[in-house]
């Protein structure tokens, strides 16, 4: 072959204007068994055929037609697909690179959702749901872990409907129980679902496909799947020009030990060569650089050599490299790459600077600090706090830095006086400098948990504070002077009462009511119930009150109802800020006092 037509390493590429392989993503929830079912697929395909079977790429694996055909047996025919394979993309962390831009949608051209059959829903699953709906990515159902179904009897890497055949009547039964249940959550998120043998059209239906990641039980049917789907519905976008400029998107940026900073990136078309000139989005601006190497991981074999990775002279779409060049450490992961050929580097990077700016987020005066891993799930979480009428003050990808810190001290309000980092880490000066400050610190690897969190915080914040404010505004009481419990007529009068509704505080004014006018008698000066000094009388209770000013039988009678005063501010604020912060009698009591003064004057306290 010449050297067109094949890799460094002599593999063959596709010709230009050919079939790229269809990118893969593995979304699911924590310990639903996305780890295990890709080392699965890898494994089973390095039993399947000799080492060159797979290729790992940076990020990625590649599961060539053959290999999947060989895994799947009579469910895949080689000759009915013209796509290469298959490329699983191996996501850092949970949240998927559905979340990653590839032309505005998403980088997956499909995706697989691992749900434990015996779990079900849980908060990633959810989240990466919500995630596929929105980029509108096309996904089936892993429904994993059916070995653990009781009295299961294991066929090691069996088509699943075969594996199903071979059990007892009570295994299936209840793996058929824990299935509908998770159609039936399917279907509560929107999607209409059925085991996939059973869907007719997928683009209307998710199919759910039973396995386990640890048998194998089921993997060939996933595969299969995957390829048909692919093959049926994704054909023509999969059609790419392998000779033109490459493009892509950075999944991570690392530091390698003697290449400095390096992207970890998925090509998703064209061709990117050493010595090309690339273009990356940066934090600040477009980084133009040129490409000093290509790199790939060595074959399994080779991975005890000191060389952790190999150079390749060029790489073609779809596929996963590492790129080396200089002035990468403000690259961002969820950035584009692309490929300058000829003299348009102009235009390149005016394009992506607009792809940076179609995912810029809406900013306020005042509002939080967010921190993210990739571009992808900073916008993800940019639109959950929209949702929430959040505002964001900034919001970029990183690590969370002593300047963040910096920023989220100038806010305005206590509650923006934070930052929220999506799985991000926190380096070490930030910490420092988070312990020196009041700035609070929220991180979490599942969006609407971290949102849940800010929320539940500002509600004890506005608690405390209310709490406060409420300590400091009178509050009405109701209560009335007993008969015959007179023990002082004055200097002051130290008189029986009985509370009717509200607190009686002391060292408040007293009032009462005469032709709808109050009608200052005093000041309490003293609680006393069963011979204790109190602060305070609740609705129902006897004690004895000491009220300086008026004297018994002049200004004040036995059987007189009085009540707290309360100044016309204090029953604005308890009115509309404070009133479900009372107890149901004191808002019976600010009610009534509120009708008595009104009566007089409409608009008193209003």
């Amino acid at each position: 072959m010449s050297d067109t037509n094949t890799d460094a390493d002599g593999t063959p590429m596709a010709d230009a204007g050919s079939l790229r392989t269809p990118i893969v993503a593995v979304l699911g929830h924590v310990d639903h068994g996305k780890t295990t079912l890709l080392d699965r697929v890898r494994g089973s395909a390095v039993q399947e055929g000799e080492a060159g079977a797979i290729t790992q790429h940076i990020g990625a694996t590649a599961v060539p037609l053959e290999t999947i055909s060989e895994m799947s047996g009579a469910l895949v025919d080689p000759t009915d697909f013209d796509l290469p394979g298959l490329l699983f993309i191996d996501t850092p962390g949970h949240h998927s690179f559905t979340t990653l831009r590839s032309r505005g949608g998403a980088l997956a051209d499909i995706a697989v959702l691992v749900v434990d059959v015996n779990d079900g829903f849980q908060p990633q699953t959810e989240e990466a749901i919500d995630i596929l709906r929105r980029t509108g990515t096309p996904f089936v159902v892993a429904a994993n872990k059916v070995d653990t179904t009781p009295g299961w009897n294991p066929q090691e890497d069996a088509p699943i409907q075969q594996s199903y055949d071979a059990q007892s009547e009570r295994a299936r039964s209840r793996l058929d129980e824990n299935l509908y249940e998770l159609i039936g959550q399917l279907s509560d998120a929107g999607f209409s679902a059925d085991f996939y043998w059973r869907v007719q059209n997928f683009q209307k239906n998710v199919g759910v496909v039973p396995l386990s990641a640890m048998t194998g039980e089921g993997v060939p049917d996933l595969l299969a799947v995957l390829m048909g789907l692919s093959q049926r519905y994704m054909k023509d976008e999969m059609a790419v020009d392998i000779a033109g400029p490459g493009r892509g998107t950075v999944l991570e940026v690392k530091e390698e030990r003697g290449f400095g900073s390096t992207l970890d990136v998925v090509l998703y078309d064209g061709t990117v060569r050493t010595g090309d000139t690339v273009v990356v989005g940066g934090q600040d601006d477009p980084i133009v650089t040129e490409v000093r190497a290509l790199l790939r991981p060595r074959p399994n074999a080779e991975m005890r050599t000191e060389k952790q990775f190999e150079k390749v002279e060029k790489l073609s779409a779809a596929a996963g490299v590492k790129i080396a060049a200089p002035d990468l450490d403000r690259a961002m992961a969820g950035a584009p790459v692309r490929v300058v050929r000829g003299d348009d580097e102009a235009s390149v990077i005016e394009e992506v600077r607009q792809e940076l700016a179609r995912i810029e987020v809406q900013t306020a005066d005042d509002g939080v600090v967010v921190k993210a891993d990739t571009l992808g799930s900073l916008e993800a979480v940019a639109n959950a706090l929209e949702e929430a009428e959040i505002p964001i003050l900034r919001a970029e990808v990183g690590d969370v830095a002593p300047r963040d810190v910096t920023v989220a001290e100038t806010a305005n309000e206590e509650t923006h006086r934070v930052i929220l980092g999506f799985n991000v880490d926190v380096l070490s000066a930030a910490e420092e400098d988070l312990e020196a400050s009041d700035v609070r610190l929220f991180a979490d690897d599942v969006i609407y948990q971290l949102v849940d969190e800010y929320e539940a915080y500002v509600d004890e914040l506005e608690r405390a504070q209310q709490e406060t404010v409420l300590d400091n505004i009178h509050r009405p009481a109701r209560f009335r002077i007993l008969q015959d419990h007179t023990f002082r007529q004055n200097d002051p009068a130290v008189v029986g009462v009985e509370v009717v509704s509200g607190t009686v505080e002391n060292n408040r004014n007293v009032v009462k009511f005469e032709d709808g006018g109050a009608k200052r008698v005093g000041g309490l000066s003293g609680i006393q119930n069963q011979g204790e000094d109190v602060d305070e009388a609740q609705a129902g209770e006897r004690v004895s009150v000491a009220i300086d000013g008026p004297t018994v039988g002049r200004g004040i009678e036995e059987g007189d109802e009085l009540w707290i005063d309360v100044p016309e501010k204090h029953a604005k604020i308890l009115e509309q800020e404070l009133s479900s912060e009372i107890r149901a009698d004191e808002l019976e009591a600010l009610n009534a006092y509120l009708d008595i003064r009104r009566k007089r004057e409409p608009f008193w306290g209003k």
